[in-house]
């Protein structure tokens, strides 16, 4: 077998941005709701766009200002939450070295997404990114995934797609692509899998082991 293409999830799979987008989420919450967000509550809503959450679960009528607000804590304090991660940015390099595809498959939305890839120097590097705007079932359906397979036009069975999450696994499985479960980053949406994934890393060195002794072409 070989890989083609690889579609990470963004939050909590590229980059630590789960704590910036509780922040964001709090903030708001705080300002037009006059209400304490709590962690788990931001938890459970993330993995759509924001707009979306902000327009289904603020009491306030003020939903346009409150999305508007949103982007500006998230952009403001991007620097401040989100660090580089020179591993990912070295595996990012590597698959792009090999020739291989690159996708973000996200349930977050574009401009938040856009946000983050400009303040990550990412902008350059992915030949189809999917969010949760370009989506009218969220994760765990499988649309977005399946929609950036037609993009890049190449073969399910030469795809490895890598998340964070239970849903991210479930929509994986369900594209009928190989799935795999990463916690390599502090922050992300489990601890634990409750749908298994076809493989699972602790490391971005495992993973690129996984890729460079062929383990993909032995499962």
């Amino acid at each position: 077998m070989t890989i083609q293409a690889v579609l990470f999830d963004f939050d909590g799979t590229l980059a630590n941005t789960l704590p910036l987008c509780i922040y964001s989420l709090q903030e708001v919450f705080r300002t037009f709701d006059q209400r304490e967000l709590a962690v788990k509550e931001a938890k459970e809503w993330l993995g759509n766009p924001e707009s979306k959450i902000i327009e289904e679960h603020l009491l306030s009528n003020q939903k346009f200002e409150a999305i508007e607000y949103y982007y500006k804590v998230y952009k403001n304090n991007h620097s401040r939450l989100v660090e580089n991660n020179r591993e990912i940015d070295h595996l990012l390099s590597y698959l792009k070295e090999e020739a291989i595809k690159l996708a973000i498959v996200t349930g977050k939305g574009r401009r938040s997404l856009q946000i983050s890839l400009e303040c990550l120097q990412m902008t350059s590097i992915f030949d189809c990114i999917v969010t949760g705007d370009d989506v009218l079932q969220a994760e765990p359906d499988p649309e977005g995934i399946n929609l950036a397979l037609s993009m890049l036009e190449v073969p399910s069975s030469e795809v490895i797609f890598l998340g964070d999450s239970n849903c991210d696994i479930e929509a994986g499985l369900k594209a009928n692509i190989y799935t795999a479960g990463v916690h390599w980053l502090p922050d992300g949406k489990t601890t634990e899998f409750e749908v298994i994934p076809d493989s699972a890393f602790l490391t971005v060195d495992e993973f690129l082991d996984f890729l460079k002794l062929g383990a993909l072409h032995e499962s």
